[in-house]
């Protein structure tokens, strides 16, 4: 059964407003997650599915939780073995009502039964967070007890089950999913994106691994692009250049294509994290609010999909979209979350753009922190009118898991057992 808990609206005595942000993120997982089977609400909505990347973030930030004195040890065991135990378990087969096939899970799961939610994807790489999820947990929790020893295991055994090279359907790269109606989906994870992770995964694999060549191919798909001054492997949402570092330091390391270019990823999230502050301080489309404080735009909700003029100018608004610069999509509608989410590769912008949306917009500051969206409408107002907010769990979990202290990338055990096969696949 889901549990809910009070939430705290202001910092205790003593906190910084990073750490009030942080773990107001982290009320998240506590109540929006069952019980029973470990499964967390993508949104916050009533009658939201699971989302099975939602779960990975939450596995992951149950240890920040224990170090932070946010739950017990105790509770997070319980929450991260009924997780893993449910998908241990969990039906694996061809047909439509199962939770997924060859290893790999829905994206979406029915927050009761843990089925197939719709007609969505087997996802690769919402599988891959759901797995980095559950090597932070075994990584982090490594005592002898029973209960230490069976997440262990059960992580283990769970990560070996992924074929990664089923989910190629033939190819060099991973495919972004199948599903049992029409099989493998016709995109392939190519170009910067997500991906690092999975691919490191993928090649890591005792069971399945993927060859070199794999790796070699999805490089090979980059675009170098250089935007306002940056040169950098151009991704246009933010969350791109943030996700996969939240499990992987991948400061110092470098691969063929990141040799050759004299940087490495963690630095290529810098100049792309300055790239956006850059593009709403130029703000080419001339949208409200955009400036050197008010920024990030990623893959979010918007106000939905409507045309309506505005100031003598035609604009169009979208629902869910993956907004980047400066190519667009771009509806006027930022991610607080994404600017948190940068915070350790660029603290010095990211610090006063928090203050700016906590400070002039208020309304930003919600009961899991910063929301999902937010969108001024495009129309000059009054200070902090018509805020427009979109709540979800998915995007509050990089910065529930980000260990805001000390601006770091990532830590932690997952980061030590990742970086060894990101060093290695880096030195194809």
């Amino acid at each position: 059964m889901m549990q809910r808990q009070s939430h705290v609206k202001r910092p205790h005595p003593g906190e910084t407003r990073l750490d009030a942000l942080q773990r107001h993120a982290f009320d998240y997982f506590l109540n929006e997650t069952n019980l029973a089977n470990g499964l967390v609400a993508d949104k916050s909505q009533p009658g939201a599915p699971a989302s099975i990347a939602a779960v990975g973030f939450a596995l992951a930030a149950y240890p920040v939780g224990v170090e932070r004195a946010w739950i017990s040890r105790i509770s997070a065991i319980d929450r991260t073995l009924a997780a893993l135990r449910f998908f241990n378990n969990a039906p694996q087969a061809t047909g439509p009502d199962m939770t997924g096939h060859k290893g790999f899970f829905y994206h979406f799961l029915d927050m009761t039964t843990g089925r197939r939610a719709g007609l969505c994807e087997l996802s690769t790489v919402d599988t891959g967070f759901l797995l980095a999820g559950m090597l932070a947990a075994a990584a982090y929790f490594d005592r002898d007890s029973e209960d230490e020893q069976e997440i262990r295991t059960l992580a283990d055994a769970l990560y070996r089950r992924a074929d990664w090279q089923w989910a190629c359907n033939g190819g060099a790269t991973i495919t972004h999913g199948w599903t049992p109606e029409d099989g493998f989906l016709p995109y392939r994870w190519e170009g910067y994106d997500e991906a690092s992770l999975l691919y490191v995964l993928a090649l890591g694999s005792p069971t399945h691994p993927l060859a070199a060549e794999s790796y070699l191919a999805w490089t090979s798909t980059y675009q170098w692009k250089e935007i306002y001054g940056y040169e950098f492997i151009y991704g246009g949402p933010l969350f791109i250049h943030q996700y996969s570092h939240i499990w992987i330091d991948f400061r110092g390391i470098q691969d063929a294509f990141t040799r050759g270019k004299g940087i490495d990823y963690f630095e290529n999230s810098r100049r792309a994290t300055y790239v956006q502050q850059e593009y709403a301080i130029r703000n080419p489309l001339k949208f409200a609010g955009y400036g050197e404080n008010f920024w990030g735009l990623t893959a979010s909700d918007g106000p939905g999909w409507t045309t309506r003029r505005v100031n003598g100018i035609e604009r169009a608004f979208f629902d869910y979209a993956a907004r980047g610069v400066p190519y667009g999509p771009d509806d006027g509608t930022v991610a607080p979350w994404a600017v948190v989410a940068s915070l350790p590769f660029a603290p010095e912008i990211v610090m006063p753009t928090i203050a700016h949306f906590q400070d002039v917009y208020p309304q930003v500051t919600g009961a899991y922190s910063c929301p999902f969206a937010l969108s001024l409408r495009d129309q000059p107002r009054s200070r902090g009118a018509d805020v427009r907010e979109f709540p979800n769990g998915s995007a509050l979990a990089p910065y529930a898991r980000m260990p805001l202290r000390g601006h770091r990338a990532a830590a932690g055990g997952i980061h030590r057992r990742l970086a060894v096969t990101a060093t290695e696949a880096c030195k194809s």
